[in-house]
């Protein structure tokens, strides 16, 4: 068997993955205003989702890549489905009970879950054949990324929104054994989608305990000396500290693009809630899904930082465009944007680790504990919001992570050698 295919089952299986963590994360616009329905949550109450998610990432990711690092890649992807599994499945007896804090514990034990998913699936695709093709590897394992973002809302649309929407005077109209009905059943609609979710992330564990995944070694080529004990020293490596710098403007600035979308397109051209959330599933995230595809077909042609620098530039200029004019024009320009941004996740990612040999690992829990951003930067979003009494104006924050993954690409992914890595 040639190197190639040895290399090839595992491929597909490792980038069946990347599916799981985007669906966690695409999910999340149909949970925040389900559970906020069922629970009767406030906005604040329901943003605490996606605080879940990113806490995850960001308390996970070194113990994901210390267990990375001590059991290899194997071991790491299953214990990350396991995780995943069992979060899936607490959103039963969350649901029976209505019980909010047990949903955000369900909700970071699966995005724990998709921590170690993560840390493990980017440098092991990265690495698994030839290095001088990683990113366009990369990109291509995360184009099935851009699949789950697709799919994720159409599915939460169909299977968990109930579509039953009652006024606060109507609920006040119903009876107290009334209003626990309705609202047990709305609760109740995420049972059976968590239970098939569970059901397939069980059969994905089967298939990696009985299938051989080849422990791959980092080439150290690039770079000599690495220490093969967990450190922040990797961080030394110029182009990984900017690599995750990088990293958290841009996940800060992909939730927050996403996050307030339907609002921003209800202020800039009184678009309606359900028309602003089919744009988003149709123009947006298939451009996400799209993008990835497109992406790996020009990095035969174009290097990787380069193209990265090209997408950056464009979505500088929608957002531009974004913040400065009204009507649908500018909702446009903003749902264009996911297009441009989906090659950048992993390609910082790849550039990041290039050349770290056994500090890959080490390496990718700094970059995935980058997912923070996508706590911090919608908050900054809400405050400038809330005191300038324009969501368009807080759509600053986003173009301003734009320019600092500009640079990255222009300069920031350079390796550096240090005589202490000789």
């Amino acid at each position: 068997m040639t190197k190639k295919n040895q290399f090839l089952f595992p491929i597909i299986l490792v980038t069946s993955l990347f599916f799981l963590w985007a669906f966690l994360h695409n999910i999340n616009p149909i949970l925040i205003p389900h559970l906020r329905k069922a629970l009767q949550l406030s906005d604040t109450q329901s943003s605490f989702i996606d605080i879940s998610v990113s806490l995850a990432y960001f308390v996970i990711a070194i113990p994901a890549g210390l267990f990375m690092h001590r059991y290899g890649y194997k071991k790491g992807i299953v214990f990350g489905l396991i995780l995943y599994a069992v979060g899936a499945l607490l959103f039963i007896p969350a649901a029976s009970a209505r019980n909010y804090p047990f949903f955000l514990s369900a909700i970071f034990i699966i995005a724990s879950g998709a921590t170690f998913l993560e840390t493990v699936a980017n440098p092991y695709i990265s690495i698994l054949g030839d290095k001088e093709t990683s990113e366009q590897r990369l990109n291509f394992a995360q184009s099935f990324n851009g699949v789950g973002a697709f799919l994720a809302p159409i599915i939460g649309g169909q299977f968990i929104l109930s579509g039953i929407e009652h006024s606060d005077k109507d609920l006040q109209l119903m009876s107290p054994e009334q209003l626990n009905s309705y609202l047990q059943y709305e609760a109740d609609t995420v049972k059976i989608p968590y239970m098939i979710i569970a059901a397939v992330v069980l059969l994905l564990i089967v298939l990696f305990i009985f299938t051989r995944l080849p422990e791959v070694q980092a080439d150290d080529s690039e770079l000599e000396g690495h220490a093969t004990e967990f450190s922040a020293r990797v961080l030394r490596h110029r182009h990984l500290s900017m690599a995750v710098m990088a990293q958290l403007f841009y996940v800060g600035a992909q939730v927050g693009i996403g996050s307030f979308f339907i609002r921003y397109s209800k202020f800039v051209a009184d678009i309606s809630e359900k028309d602003a959330a089919f744009i988003w599933g149709s123009v947006a995230m298939v451009g996400f899904m799209l993008g990835r595809f497109v992406g790996t077909f020009l990095m035969r042609y174009i290097k990787p930082g380069r193209l990265l620098s090209i997408y950056a530039a464009v979505s500088i200029v929608l957002l531009i465009v974004s913040v400065s004019i009204k009507g649908p024009a500018a909702v446009y320009a903003l749902a264009a944007t996911p297009f441009f941004m989906s090659i950048m996740f992993p390609t910082i990612f790849a550039l990041g680790i290039k050349g770290l040999g056994e500090e890959t690992k080490i390496a990718s829990s700094f970059l995935v504990m980058a997912i923070i951003g996508g706590a911090i930067a919608p908050v900054a979003m809400g405050f400038i919001s809330d005191r300038t009494g324009s969501i368009q104006t807080a759509y600053v924050v986003p173009l301003f992570c734009f320019l600092i993954i500009l640079y990255f690409g222009l300069k920031g992914h350079k390796i550096v050698h240090h005589e202490s890595d000789n």
